[in-house]
Order: C-alpha cells, then structure tokens, then sequence
C-alpha cells in the first residue's frame, strides 16, 4: 500500500518539470494561463472529497479507490490525445478542465487511500506507524516523480512523459488488487456530503501554516530545476529520517519545525545568494531535509488533532494543505515570475519567514491547546 501511495503520487509529480513547458512551447499558452492551468489542480482537490465518506460506506471503498485512478488515467489521456494534435493548438479552457479533473480524481484516489485503505490494513495500535510510514513513500515522489518526468522529457518526449504516468497509475492499481479488504456493512446513517474523511474542522490554523511552506517549495519547483537537483533531494531525505530517530528524538516539540523551516529558508538564500555550482548539491539535501523534518511533525499535528475515529480525516486534511500549497506555488511561480528568479526566490522566502513566524507566535500554542492526544 506504501509503494502504492508512492507510484500514485508519483504519476502526478512527474508532470510538473514538462507539462508547462510543453504549454509554453508547444500549444503557444500565455505565462497567465500556464499558470492558470498548474493552479486549477489545486481546485479540483476539493471538488470529490466532501463525497468520500459517502463513497466508501455505500461502495467497496478499494474499488472506489482503483476506480478514481483509472479515472486519473483517463484524464491522462486527454493531453496524450491533444499531444497528437501537431497541427492544431488546444483551448485553454480544455487544458483548465483536464487539470481540474486530474486535481479531483487523484484527491479522491488519495484521501480513500491514506484515510481509509492504509489505515484498515494496519492493526489498530500501529496505525500512527502507518500514516507516517506511507506518507514517506509519498513524499519520496517529491524526488523520484520530476527527476523521471525530466529524464523522459528531455531524453525522450512529451508523450513519453504522460506514458510514464500512466504506467505509475497502473502499477498503483494492481499493487491495490493485490490487497484483500474485507466487505463492510455500510453505515445507514452517512450523509451523501460530509467532512467526514475530507476536512478536519478546527485544524485550520495548522492547515494554513502547512499551505504557506507547500506555497513557498511549489514556487522554487516551478524554477525548472534539473534532474540533478530533484535526484539529490532524496538525500535530504534519507537524512531528515535519520535526524528523526537520533536528533528529535528527545528533542523539544517545536524544534522540529522551527529547525525545518530555517533550513528551508538557508536553501532559498543559498540559491539567491551564491550561485555556484556546489550550491546545486547543498541547496537541494537541505531542501529534503527540511521538508522531511516539517511535513512528518505536521502530519503528526494533524494526527493528535484529531480524535481516534478522525484519524482519516486528518490525513486528508494534511494531505490537501500539502498539495494545495505546491500546486498553488507552481501556478504563481510561472503566473508571476517565470521571467524573474530572483522575486520568486525573495517571495519564497518571505513566505518561509512568515510560516515560521505564525507557527512560532501562534500555531505551536494553538495546538498544545487544542491537541486531543
């Protein structure tokens, strides 16, 4: 289920290196509207998850899941059609929809998979161990989904790109079928719209402080970064996990993010600052690192928000933060300063400063307030 969560994730961070440059320099868009079109993703992240409750009681929940994927595939193949049309440029509103259609499928297919399928197949003392193991397999497509969809982009094609997601949406599917997950007796009682396994109420300001650091990395991954530097961001990671077992350990809660946000920010100013070749190597581990270090304490935040039979909820409540800040930070990234590094790079780390400010004055006493575990 973890490899699951990653190759799911992975279909869609594969994307992000190529499809606005193929926007640019193949179907003629405006940076307005290339920005526009990485935007609407983030929109239709919310369009299926008040239905998820409902979704899951009435219907087997793992098909629900295999069924949002397949759609996901679907709305793949959408671009893979416009690709073959060489003579004639797409409609903006047509690449608008397939963005807020591959937002909306791949939200649901995420929140029924972290919130309901991940957490019915762990034992119920473990089920902490298993969000914060598979949101890692997760997070590792932050590092391995751009570094492939580069490689194929500029190695191959476009169209070997959207085959590749496709492949990693295939491969997710059949790792789903292999489960078995036994049927349930559907609550009588569901209302077809809830917050149920879509939005924790009451967590919002820990969910607009986690927005605002998705906000700022989605800014810098909108820069065209190398293959390089996404591949090196998985060492980053590889060392928040190791500084998790033996730095944090007994450390002070609030160090955890206040140390991953500074890091976040010594990578931005590294980037601006001292363009130098070994910056490419230092900026991107620091990067890992940070988001490592910040997003597994949040998720953890989000976990002992929530009472015990809330904890899918909270899963999908951090899981949309997350990806709403990047696809937010992507679509002003090239709106804005896709002729302009260094305001991107100042607004980003502007927003980092600012992150750290609301969650050192108020988000960390809000929780500790607040927290139900």
């Amino acid at each position: 289920m973890s490899f699951a969560n990653m190759l799911l994730a992975m279909s869609v961070y594969i994307l992000i290196p190529s499809l606005p440059i193929w926007l640019l320099e193949t179907e003629k868009f405006s940076q307005v509207e290339v920005g526009f079109s990485m935007g609407a993703f983030a929109v239709g992240l919310y369009l299926l998850g008040p239905f998820c409750s409902w979704l899951v009681q009435r219907f087997r929940r793992n098909r629900i899941c295999i069924y949002s994927i397949a759609a996901m595939i679907g709305s793949i193949s959408i671009l893979y059609y416009v690709q073959g049309l060489h003579s004639d440029f797409v409609e903006f509103w047509v690449i608008l929809m397939q963005r807020v259609l591959f937002g909306a499928t791949f939200g649901l297919a995420q929140m029924v998979l972290s919130s309901t399928l991940i957490i019915d197949t762990s034992e119920s003392d473990k089920r902490t161990e298993a969000n914060h193991s598979a949101a890692w397999f997760s997070r590792f497509s932050m590092s391995l989904g751009p570094m492939v969809g580069f490689v194929m982009f500029y190695y191959q094609n476009f169209d070997a790109v959207l085959l590749t997601s496709v492949f990693c949406a295939s491969c997710a599917i059949i790792l789903i079928l292999t489960v078995n997950f036994p049927f349930r007796t559907p609550s009588e009682t569901v209302h077809v719209f809830s917050f149920d396994r879509f939005f924790l109420s009451g967590s919002m300001p820990l969910y607009l402080n986690l927005i605002l650091v998705g906000v700022s990395v989605g800014m810098l991954m909108s820069l065209g970064l190398s293959d390089r530097f996404y591949g090196v961001i998985m060492v980053g990671f590889f060392l928040a996990l190791l500084a998790q077992r033996f730095v944090f350990r007994d450390a002070e809660l609030k160090s955890e993010v206040i140390t991953g946000l500074i890091l976040l920010f010594a990578a931005l100013l590294l980037i601006y600052t001292r363009p130098l070749p070994v910056v490419w190597y230092i900026a991107p581990v620091l990067l890992g690192l940070s988001i490592g270090i910040v997003c597994s304490r949040f998720l953890l935040f989000f976990v002992k928000l929530s009472r015990h039979c809330k904890r899918g909820t909270s899963q999908s409540t951090y899981f949309l933060g997350w990806e709403t800040g990047i696809a937010l930070g992507i679509g002003a990234g090239y709106m804005f300063f896709m002729n302009d590094d260094k305001g991107l790079l100042i607004t980003s780390m502007v927003l980092v400063a600012a992150s750290l400010l609301m969650y050192h004055y108020y988000t960390h006493q809000w929780f500790m307030l607040n927290k139900n575990r």
